[in-house]
């Protein structure tokens, strides 16, 4: 999220217990994007996206 303003997480449920989870998302949600030197690779993106 801090480098690619990722709006999608997924966490595994076999895996990661309830707790972690909960401490995995409020620090994804919590996350701000950094842009700077990433908001290139994020602006060629959305340029890939536009094309379709």
């Amino acid at each position: 999220r801090a480098h690619n303003d990722a709006n999608v997480l997924s966490i595994g449920a076999r895996v990661v217990g309830i707790g972690l989870a909960e401490e995995i998302v409020t620090t994804f949600l919590s996350t701000a994007f950094e842009g700077g030197r990433h908001a290139r690779r994020v602006a060629q993106l959305t340029e890939l996206e536009n094309e379709f």
